[in-house]
């Protein structure tokens, strides 16, 4: 068996989060949430000599809106990496931010039933 080269270390799939980020600190979790909403902003051009992983950002996000959580999931990455690729791009313009949707307000139980009901009745 043969031992792999240091080329062959290079060159694979594998990047590590500090090549992504350049070694910048990791934003913190309360600066763009995992629930956050982000799309491009109208009539904006990808930014030059952008990275894969951004020109990735600006494919996955022009389609509409996207969560951060569904960003990083498409790019692969660990969602901090790609929070600070996010924040880069909403604090160059490029990226439009939408807060998360509030939670599901809890409704009672006697409206729940009378929904039940009114279901059995139509349908049986």
């Amino acid at each position: 068996m043969t031992r792999p080269s240091e080329d062959d270390l290079v060159t694979g799939d594998f990047v590590r989060s500090y090549v992504i980020t350049g070694g910048r600190r990791l934003p913190s979790p309360t600066d763009l949430s995992l629930h956050t909403l982000v799309t491009l902003a109208p009539d904006r051009e990808p930014p030059r000599r952008a990275s894969p992983e951004v020109r990735a950002i600006w494919d996955i996000c022009a389609g509409g809106y996207l969560s951060v959580a569904e960003v990083a999931a498409h790019l692969g990455l660990p969602t901090a990496v790609a929070r600070l690729l996010l924040t880069d791009l909403a604090e160059q313009g490029h990226l439009l931010r939408r807060a998360a949707p509030p939670p599901a307000q809890a409704v009672d139980r006697g409206t729940l039933e009378e929904v039940l009901h009114g279901l059995h009745a139509l349908f049986g």
